[in-house]
């Protein structure tokens, strides 16, 4: 025992030491070039430390986790929504659902304030705030039979702050749909290869569904196996289909796209969980996992440096071309998904508290999932960072701005204090074998270009245009399962709203009530990717600020419910697990708000950009980028309702926060007033792992017992 200790201890201070090394380098270098492994050391050492020491503390010693509660998996099982799901199953949904277009686009839009802030917030937010989201929400919705976050919130708050809270937190929901089906449209638009690899993801999850629940129940590793082979034959594939005479049939205009999107979104929400949603979801973390962490390899064997600043004057300044706003609160709300997501807690109250096994599970699967999305965010960072400053601005900026051609692009570029020429412009495209990357806004091909840069220096440069595509098709696959998984979470929402005035939407399996929300839910995030599509200022500059002060204002919606529980279940004194987070996200998020709905700046007021175009139309004048009359009118509406949805998504956060302070209050001084919706105890039949190795003591258990134990 004495000599675990010691090793456990020198093992600890050697990740300590890493962590401490990769930020001192990186906050002391002082114009000395740096290169991309310090980042990396200093993420992994900070995660490996806070999944130790701090989420262990906060499960066993703040929530107490109970492994002998049944959770709703296993009492309410119907094989349609609740399924016990191995945990190696779940934790591949779980990460693959909630790591969508946010921790791939954020990290690739914050890198126009330099390197140091982005990296800051990514690490230190993700382990004092987002993962202690993710996992608090995911055990008080297990508790309570996997109800989502706003129903919860109309328990444990009251009818008036519930109501702001479901409200908000379904309208939220459709636009991050809205915003992640965009990113994969831009992604895969006119491209064969990404368009018929992703398409082959389904018969091969549809296979490993039932191959699971049919053919060969609990052969995990078995079904492992045939789905990461007839994956990476559909990534080998989908070039040749491009290279072939079949290449028109899956190169698709981004209208088109909008359509099979939205019909895909429809399909994977009604049928049943380990149908397609949860192997899916799992095949695709096999790639999720393996790319990040084959890119994390890179860096250490290529070492790139990092050429972007620590921290550009647009930080200081706030007129950058990528985004415009100051660093505070811009960098926070453009992150978004990599450190605090509310959309995350949306996932941990909808598919999977209905799916785990058991409560000592939410520790592995709801932070060492989040962990897991920082991680991506950190290499979507470090790929914009070490790409030429010049080419990354030049990516991002929209066409207004730099122009369409790489004379008139450099001369824009080099103007912002980075120079760049027409020759490298062209040969940066050429590389990737692209007829452009101008204004290729979104993030994705700018991570695309970063991953071939670091992949094409360990395998030779003659791949890289290979690895370029393999990325574009990477990100698409990544974003789509968290669109899937979110709109089927978007119809439990929806149904527990509509389940208080009619009680059959109550039970979320009725095929009725689920075929009508889902096809709801569908039609509404499918608007404002058509909008996002037809934009004019370019759908994701447009949409993406939007998404993220509605991702924030989410998350404090979560923190706000998680907080009131931790308060009414006798746990007040530490209640500033999440208290502490949604102090900070409600002053970043509601400040970000407040700027773009009442800025005087054009380029961050939505409003006082409607009043400008609005000028220009009654003056007769057609105002770049627009390029026609119908366009203004387009800018206008999409200006209008950007504004009014974020006031109005403000005013319903301050309203759940408030009438949660005050339920707070009252049960501080009347705690016999305050009642619990937790499920009662049922003592549970299955044996399951915590963790992904089982210890000695549940592999004890294990050949003692022989129990279900689900998918």
């Amino acid at each position: 025992m004495r000599t675990a200790n010691v090793r456990t201890i020198v093992i600890w201070t050697l990740v300590a030491l890493v962590g401490a090394a990769g930020w001192s380098v990186l906050a002391l270098a002082r114009g000395e070039d740096v290169s991309a492994a310090w980042m990396v050391a200093a993420a992994l050492g900070s995660y490996a430390i806070g999944y130790r020491f701090y989420s262990k503390f906060i499960a066993h010693k703040v929530l107490k986790v109970d492994a002998t509660r049944a959770t709703p998996a296993e009492r309410l099982n119907n094989g349609i929504d609740f399924h016990p799901t191995d945990r190696r199953v779940l934790l591949g949904h779980h990460f693959a659902a909630i790591a969508g277009a946010g921790p791939l686009v954020g990290p690739v839009l914050a890198a126009q304030m330099g390197y140091l802030p982005g990296t800051v917030w990514i690490i230190a937010g993700v382990i004092f705030a987002g993962a202690v989201q993710d996992m608090v929400v995911l055990f008080f919705s297990t508790r309570r039979d996997g109800r989502s976050l706003g129903q919860m919130a109309r328990e444990e708050i009251g009818p008036f702050g519930g109501a702001a809270a479901l409200i908000a937190a379904f309208a939220i929901m459709i636009i991050l749909l809205g915003v992640l089906a965009l990113v994969i449209v831009n992604a895969l638009a006119a491209s064969p290869w990404g368009t018929f690899s992703i398409a082959m993801t389904v018969p091969i999850a549809l296979l490993m569904g039932f191959y699971l629940r049919v053919l060969r129940p609990g052969r995990v590793a078995e079904v492992s196996l045939i789905g990461v082979g007839l994956l990476l034959l559909a990534l080998v594939a989908g070039r040749w289909v491009a290279e072939s005479s079949w290449a028109g049939a899956f190169t698709l205009a981004p209208s088109t796209l909008v359509v099979w999107l939205v019909a895909y979104g429809f399909i994977a929400s009604i049928l049943p969980v380990w149908m397609l949603l949860a192997p899916r979801d799992y095949l695709s973390t096999f790639m999720k996992i393996g790319t990040i962490a084959l890119l994390a390899l890179g860096v250490v064997v290529a070492l790139p440096t990092l050429k972007m600043d620590p921290v550009t004057d647009f930080a200081s300044r706030g007129d950058g071309p990528v985004f415009a706003g100051s660093l505070f609160p811009f960098v926070f709300i453009t992150i978004a998904c990599g450190a605090l997501s509310g959309f995350h807690s949306l996932i941990s109250s909808g598919t999977t508290p209905k799916m785990i096994q058991k409560e000592t599970q939410v520790r592995m699967i709801g932070y060492g999932s989040m962990l897991m999305e920082s991680s991506v965010a950190i290499m979507a960072l470090v790929a914009a960072s070490i790409i030429d400053p010049g080419l990354y601005f030049a990516m991002n900026a929209p066409a207004g701005a730099i122009g369409t051609t790489v004379e008139n692009a450099s001369q824009v570029v080099t103007g912002w204090g980075y120079s760049i020429s027409p020759a490298e412009l062209a040969q940066a495209a050429k590389n990737v074998e692209e007829a452009t990357l101008l204004s290729r806004t979104g993030g994705a091909p700018t991570l695309a270009v970063g991953v071939s840069e670091i992949f094409s220096k360990v395998t030779g440069g003659s791949l890289r245009a290979f690895w370029y595509h393999f990325a574009i098709m990477f990100e698409a696959l990544f974003i789509l399962t968290a669109l899937d998984a979110g709109t089927r979470v978007g119809r439990f929402m929806l149904q527990d709203m509509l389940g208080n005035v009619y009680r059959p939407f109550k039970n979320i399996s009725w095929k009725p009530g689920l075929v009508l929300t889902s096809a709801i839910v569908c039609a509404l995030w499918g608007y404002f990717l058509w909008v996002g599509v037809h934009e004019p200022l370019g759908g994701i500059n447009q949409l993406f600020p939007i998404f993220g002060i509605s991702n924030q204002l989410l998350a404090a919606v979560a923190l706000a419910v998680c907080t009131t529980l931790l308060v009414k279940s006798g746990r007040l004194k530490w209640a500033w697990i999440t208290g502490i987070p949604l102090v900070w996200d409600a002053t970043v998020t509601l400040t970000a708000s407040f700027q773009k709905v009442f800025s005087s700046d054009p380029k961050v007021g939505f409003f006082k950009q409607r009043s400008v175009f609005q000028d220009a139309i009654d003056e007769g004048k057609v105002l770049p980028p627009a390029k026609s009359m119908d366009d203004m009118h387009t800018v206008v509406t999409n200006s209008t309702v950007d504004g009014v949805l974020t006031a109005v998504l403000a005013l319903l956060i301050v309203v759940v926060i408030a009438d949660a302070l005050r339920v707070c209050v009252r049960h501080l001084r009347r705690p016999a007033l305050s009642t619990l919706s937790e499920a009662p105890y049922v003592e549970s039949k299955i044996l399951a792992p915590a963790g992904l190795i089982p210890t000695r003591k549940e592999r004890e258990e294990a050949r003692d017992a022989v129990t279900p134990t689900g998918v």
